[in-house]
């Protein structure tokens, strides 16, 4: 057994319309739309989690909405797909202008770079409640939830992820938009 810390951040990211806007790859949103966006922010507010992880050698942060919020986007996709694709964006949204609050130059650098998946990284994510899907691939159980070094050690260099991600083979317009059903197996 490992010995890891767990420090709770406070985080109270503010809604970021570019960001979104990237996320979602929209390029016009109108008022109505706009208003349900920002009402479900403060709504999921609450059920954003940030922590450092501490596992003596390496520091993480952890960025997740809780269940109940991959739930309420997974019910909407047979009701309204274009709702609950707009919901999918703004749950990513929440968590990477998290990440972007707790380590700025995350924001610079374009993406938060997977770490590699240790004994004790994967021990600290189990007890969080935010394991990783499998032992074979460094992907979390949880579909809003993200994993970096803390504080940043670097962009797509460092990334565990970089032979599968078409931003780290130079294929910039990459979509970030994962839809239900396309997920990697």
């Amino acid at each position: 057994m490992t010995v890891f810390t767990s420090e709770s951040v406070e985080s109270k990211p503010w809604f970021d319309m570019e960001l979104f806007m990237n996320v979602s790859q929209e390029t016009r949103i109108g008022g109505e739309t706009m208003e349900r966006l920002m009402k479900l922010w403060d709504e999921w507010l609450p059920q954003l989690k940030v922590k450092i992880l501490d596992t003596g050698k390496i520091k993480y942060l952890l960025v997740w909405l809780e269940k109940p919020v991959e739930d309420a986007v997974d019910a909407l996709w047979s009701e309204s797909p274009s709702t609950s694709y707009m919901y999918n964006a703004l749950a990513q949204t929440m968590c990477m202008a998290a990440v972007h609050e707790a380590i700025p130059q995350i924001e610079d650098a374009g993406c938060a770079p997977a770490p590699k998946p240790t004994a004790a990284l994967r021990e600290a994510l189990e007890a969080e409640g935010v394991p990783y899907r499998n032992d074979r691939d460094p992907v979390l159980s949880r579909k809003y939830a993200v994993v970096t070094h803390y504080p940043f050690k670097g962009g797509c260099e460092i990334c565990v992820l970089q032979s599968a991600c078409p931003k780290g083979q130079g294929q910039s317009q990459a979509s970030s938009i994962v839809l239900p059903g396309y997920e990697r197996a």
